[in-house]
Formats: C-alpha cells, structure tokens, sequence
C-alpha cells in the first residue's frame, strides 16, 4: 500500500526493458524519492565515471504518498549523478508526471546506457516501449510537450530541450510547461543518452488503502484550506519573498555585490499580483496552488503570457543582473523553460559574465552591451548558452568551469560552491544559509535548509552562527525525509502529520523519531556518495566575496562572514553529525544508522 511495488529498469544502450520488483525491505528503510533513489545512485555507480557517459544512471522517483490524496502529492524527483558538479543531485519537481507514472504501475524508473538514435520512453500501464525522437530533436520543450501529448493521450511529458541535447551541464528537465527538475544538469544526463524525453501514461489505481487514510487525508486537507500562512502562499506565492528579503538585505544583487535592490519593488510579488496576474495555478493534489500565470498587456514585451516567474528565478535573472523590469525577467524565464535550462545557474552565471566584462576580463564579441541591467544582453546571451555558441560556449558549464579558463580573480567572484550557483539569498545577510549552503549535498543549495525566516522572526538570532549547526542538521534531516515522501516546501505539516500519512499509506511502523533517523540515513548516504567522489572539509565553504567584502548597503551593510566563525559553525555541525573533521561520516555513526 502506497506503493505499486515495481519499478522499470530500462537498457538503452540494449532496448531491454524489464518490469522488476520493488525492494519492499529497502524501500521502508529509505521510503522512496530522494532517500531510496540516493541509495540506488550509490549502489549502481563505481566512483569516478563520467555523468554524461553511458555508464551513468538517471532514476525518475516517485514516493509512496505521490499520486495519493495528500496535498502536495503530485511531486517527484531525479536522481543522478550530476554532470553540474560531479557530485549526488536529486531535483525536486512538481506537476502531474509523478501522478502519471505511478498509474502507470511503476514507483520509479531506472534508465541506463545509451540509445543509439535520439529517443523517447513511453511508460504506460499497458506496456513500455522505447521509440523514435528524430522529429523531436532540436526542438524546444514546449512544442516537445505538445506533440508526444497529442500523440499519447491521457499522458504527461517530462522533456528536454536544446540545452539537455547541446549537454550543457546544468539543463533541466521540463514538465507541464512550467514545472523544471532544475538544478544540476539532469537534463544533460538525457541529453547524453539521446533521451528527449518520458511518456508515462496510465489509468492503474494508487493503492493507498483504506479508508483511514482517506479520512486522515481529508482531515489534514481541511487543516491545509485553513492554514494562514497557506493563504499567503496562494495569493503571492515564492514572489513574495523579492520584497521580505530586499528589506532583510539579503536579496542577490549584481553578482552578490550587494544584498540590496533599489528597484526591488518594480519586480516584485505585490506589484505582479495588481498588475500582471490573472490566473492561480496548482500542482497534481495541491490546493494551495502558489503557481501564478500572468500576461503584460503594454510595454516592451506586450503580448507576453508566461507562468511565473518565481521567487528564485526573479532574484537571479532580475536583481543579480540588475534587471528591473519584471516582463524581461518573465520573458527570460520562458526561454529558459523552453530550451530547457536552469534560471538559477542561468542568471548567477550571466550576472558573473557581467561582472567579468566591467571588469575588463571579457571582450564583447557579439553581445551588444553584456552590461547590469541590459536585459537584451540577458536574452541573448540564455540563447547562446543554450545552443553553445560564441561566447555562450564559454559560459554552458557554469561559472566555475568559465571562472577557471578565463582566469585572472574571477574565481573569487564566481558565486557557486562545488561547482553549484548560489540560490536567491545572499549568506552575508542570512549567516543561516551560509552553513546550508556549504553542507548542502548537492553544491549550493536552498531547498536543504531554509534559515531566512527562522532569523527574520527571531528564532534564530540574526548575523550570528549561534544554534545554527544544530537547526541546519535537523533541518536537512527533515527535508531528506519529506523529499523522499515526495511531499513540497510549501505543505504546513509538521513531522507527526508526516509520518501519520505515511504510516496510513503504507503500514509502516514509524515514529516521529524513526522517520527523522531515516532522514539522517539518507543524508549520510548522499555524503558517502560525495565523499567517494572526492569531496572533503575544504569544499565546505563559500566563494571569497562573502570573507573579504562588506556588504556594502542595506539591512545587512556592513556584514560579511569571518571565515573563522563558519569553519567553528561547520565543525560543530560534523560533532552533531558523527562525521569526522574532515566531514567523513564515522564507523560508529553509519553503524547506528544501519548503513
């Protein structure tokens, strides 16, 4: 109960597709998603191949509550080995595939190899089969979409677009037109395997049993319609962050040259609610719908409908390279869905290039005027890195990889951590995420460890280390466990009601403590992963802006982080952790966790 208790391993390279069993014994151990896909990436890969070779794996997670009558429930995941950052990535994403392919009877499929011809899989309760993509390549992820959803009725598409094909390494994966497994380079992954896309289609029931759980589903339900926070979610959505952290000072600004936009309000969630919104749109089972479609009617861009733009994809592309106009950053986001690539990684390596050409490191070639605040120099130069032409070339393997052939400083301004941009949160006015981000197990990440709030309401105290090794561990902990449910960011739940659902759904017998175990078992499992591919102590840390450089204006001016004080944070949260002082996880502690 609450799985379908199968799983599709598929051979590219071969054509062989064989239905298998699900482990049900590893499958209570790491519940589903990011927790049994981690384990599956561990156990499959040797160390050190190449992620955009035949002999890496990409894994489509579902968990045992996706597809069921829990709000949220229409979440999914990607598991690989990202060719980004060398390192562990599960991609978090929402939509209605997840729904689809476990009515398809599967809980997740395991694709290896390599096809010989571009191709696609068609996933489908009736059978699975994998076809030609000839007419599908080169192709945007929109128009990918339309066709194969024509063609297979009754189904959803999870594409890529002229990113994932030209292996550009952080290219995502599209579904449902606005919904991306965006960060690190999944959709390379496909590229790689000359897979465009997954069809998965079915009409099997979701057997998530009796009816305990639907009562117990319809009571939370109720809690979730009535939640004010969740009211706050739906109106604004992720936008509403632009303004709260514009005003908390730590906004991505020009690089993260500073945590302050002074056109803040021109791109943020209040004025697109009054002036562009006219739609509310929701994931697979989710009432909150915090998606927002909008349209401009005048201006540069009139005539432009895009969902979105979100919280995240508005700092990077808007305030980091100073653009101020919210249509452009909409109209930047579309393309970026549409060729398949990540806005996070876009913008901050667009917004690096920037800094690199005021600088005098870059020459301008055929980008007219790649200048803070050109937002034609921003679309021009999202098509260049998405097709790898000219300059784009340079720029389609993050700032990192660009930071090390252009040379100079630029490695100090190069805003990633293990080769992983920076999300929309500046760490020298949230000393929080600066530990989140440099623990975090897929390079540079905010969706581990969210601390923004925690210090704007007090519980954590601001510019300040003080308890953060502890609210960062169990904060990762938790959010290992929900990934693996696969539940969103957004649900209100605390972990009891978490783990009253999966114990409904499955007949599991787990606790509240238990299930925050499993959720350290699967953290540990990703380190380990990380660790055998070289990842040490050092690499736990933050790029050289955020030691040296003041922030130089609003609520967080003058701050900036002691390099001193994260590596006393980061040691104390490896004691909390049972690792070593390297950030090896212990004998004794993987003894504990059963691993």
């Amino acid at each position: 109960m609450g799985y379908m208790h199968k799983y599709l391993d598929v051979d590219l390279s071969t054509g062989k597709i064989h239905d298998k069993e699900l482990d049900t014994e590893l499958a209570e151990k790491y519940i589903g998603g990011k927790g049994l896909g981690a384990k599956i990436l561990y156990d499959e890969l040797n160390t050190g191949i190449d992620p955009l070779g035949s002999e890496n794996i990409i894994l489509f997670m579902t968990g045992p509550l996706t597809g069921t009558s829990v709000v949220t429930s229409g979440r999914w995941c990607i598991v690989t080995k990202s060719p980004h950052t060398g390192i562990y990535l599960d991609s978090q994403i929402g939509g209605k595939f997840g729904h689809r392919l476990k009515k398809a009877g599967f809980d997740y499929v395991l694709v290896r190899g390599k096809a010989d011809f571009p191709s696609y899989l068609n996933v489908h309760s009736e059978g699975t089969e994998i076809l030609s993509a000839e007419d599908l390549w080169g192709k945007g992820t929109f128009e990918t979409e339309a066709i194969l959803k024509e063609k297979h009725l009754k189904s959803e598409v999870a594409s890529i677009g002229q990113a994932g094909e030209n292996l550009v390494t952080y290219a995502n994966v599209m579904t449902d037109k606005s919904h991306m497994a965006g960060r690190g380079g999944s959709g390379a992954v496909m590229g790689s395997k000359n897979l465009k896309a997954v069809v998965a289609g079915g009409t099997l029931k979701i057997d998530a049993a009796g009816n305990d759980f639907k009562e117990l589903t319809r009571i939370f339900r109720e809690r979730v319609r009535t939640n004010p926070g969740v009211q706050n979610r739906h109106e604004i959505g992720t936008m509403m962050w632009v303004n709260m952290s514009n005003e908390g000072g730590f906004l991505p600004t020009r690089n993260y040259q500073s945590g302050y936009f002074e056109d803040a309000e021109e791109i943020s969630g209040e004025k697109m609610i009054e002036e562009n919104t006219y739609a509310h749109r929701a994931c697979y089972g989710c009432l909150i719908a915090c998606g927002k479609a909008n349209k401009w009617d005048k201006g540069k861009y009139a005539g432009l409908e895009v969902d979105g733009p979100e919280y995240e994809t508005t700092a990077l592309l808007g305030s980091n390279c100073g653009l101020k106009d919210l249509a452009a950053v909409a109209k930047a986001s579309l393309m970026c869905d549409d060729l398949g690539i990540d806005t996070i990684t876009t913008g901050a390596t667009i917004s690096f290039a920037m800094e690199c050409m005021e600088k005098g490191y870059l020459q301008q070639e055929e980008i007219s005027n790649l200048v803070f605040g050109n937002d034609d120099a921003v679309l021009q130069m999202i098509e260049l890195i998405a097709n790898r032409k000219g300059l784009g070339e340079l720029f389609s393997k993050g700032s990192k990889a660009a930071a090390e052939e252009i040379g100079h400083d630029s490695i100090d301004f190069a805003i990633q951590i293990k080769g992983n941009e920076l999300a929309g949160v500046e760490p020298r006015g949230s000393f929080g995420m600066a530990l989140a981000y440099s623990t975090s197990d897929r390079g540079a990440c905010h969706q581990r460890c969210w601390t923004p709030g925690a210090e704007l309401s007090g519980d954590l105290k601001r510019f300040s280390f003080e308890g953060v090794p502890k609210f960062v561990k169990e904060s990762q902990d938790e959010r290992a466990a929900c990934f693996s449910l696969v539940l969103c960011d957004f649900l209100p739940f605390d972990v009891p009601e978490m783990v009253e659902m999966l114990n409904s759904a499955t007949r599991f017998n787990y606790t509240p403590e238990s299930y925050l175990t499993t959720g350290e078992r699967i953290w540990n499992t990703t380190r380990l992963f990380n660790t055998r591919e070289g990842i040490t102590d050092e690499d736990d840390t933050l790029p050289k802006r955020f030691y040296t450089d003041k922030m130089p204006e609003g609520a967080a001016k003058n701050q900036f982080i002691k390099h001193e004080s994260l590596e006393n944070a980061k040691h104390e949260y490896y004691s909390l952790r049972g690792w070593d002082d390297r950030g090896i996880p212990t004998k004794e502690k993987l003894d504990t966790l059963g691993i």
